[in-house]
């Protein structure tokens, strides 16, 4: 199919990761429905697009059933269809002991990293299924912390983790409909949410340090290349990841 009749949608879609996606794969010729809690960063994010009528905010909490059906009904009348689903909307708890973490701190982690995610993945797999022609791509956002936790993280680390569970059942699930899902792992991507990754976080040792970290629209490059593979191909994994950040080893 024309890249000119491809739409994605991308959640978390007004700030950091989403938005450098969203302007990625417009930049490349897709029309992208850009979904996130706050319409006024959505509206901002189109604006600076230039994409025109190839751009459309709809205002989601992917942690509400009924908002991220109507996201996808929006799509559906507005292109047609949906080609690509970034499943990116995230959010974490504060960095605290895990003994000091309250239940509500845990829900609303889960509630968006865990069920979010979820729910989005499953309206894909219905509106996928269903188009012609059918199928199409699902990029799960896992993170660096859906295989490596940081210190005081255990929330957001529990539902990365869980992230790749999901992935590959979902991406065994999605073969009858020739629907590819994979994932992407990023590690200190320059966005509003690592901006203390450059005064110092906490290590594994209990040492506080600055860590590198690299371009966000690095990242929307890599939602393109996995975006633009044809469906008889898949990345089931992909990490990209600022060079000198502790991950690899002991740091």
């Amino acid at each position: 199919m024309d890249k000119k009749n491809k739409v994605a949608i991308v959640t978390g879609a007004g700030s950091g990761i989403g938005k450098a996606a969203a302007l990625a794969l417009l930049a490349d010729g897709w029309s992208v429905v850009l979904a996130g809690r706050r319409e006024q960063p959505l509206q901002d994010a189109v604006a600076a697009s230039g994409a025109g009528a190839r751009a459309l905010a709809v205002p989601a909490d992917v942690s509400k059933e009924a908002d991220v059906v109507a996201l996808f009904d929006k799509a559906v009348q507005t292109f047609g269809r949906v080609d690509l689903l970034f499943n990116n909307a995230g959010t974490g708890a504060p960095a605290i002991g895990l003994e000091d973490l309250s239940l509500q701190q845990w829900q609303n982690v889960v509630d968006v990293n865990l069920t979010g995610m979820f729910l989005c993945l499953r309206q894909a797999f219905r509106v996928m299924k269903a188009q012609t022609p059918r199928g199409g791509r699902i990029i799960n956002n896992g993170s660096i912390s859906a295989t490596t936790p940081r210190p005081n993280s255990i929330a957001y680390t529990s539902t990365k983790h869980a992230v790749g569970g999901m992935t590959k059942t979902a991406s065994l699930d999605g073969r009858k409909y020739d629907i590819a899902v994979g994932q992407i792992d990023i590690g200190n991507a320059a966005t509003d949410m690592t901006q203390r990754m450059q005064t110092g976080v906490m290590q594994a040792n209990g040492e506080i340090k600055v860590e590198p970290v690299m371009d966000v629209n690095i990242v929307g490059q890599s939602i393109v290349y996995m975006a633009n593979l044809p469906l008889e191909a898949n990345v089931m994994y992909h990490t990209v990841m600022a060079t000198k950040m502790p991950f690899a080893g002991r740091g």
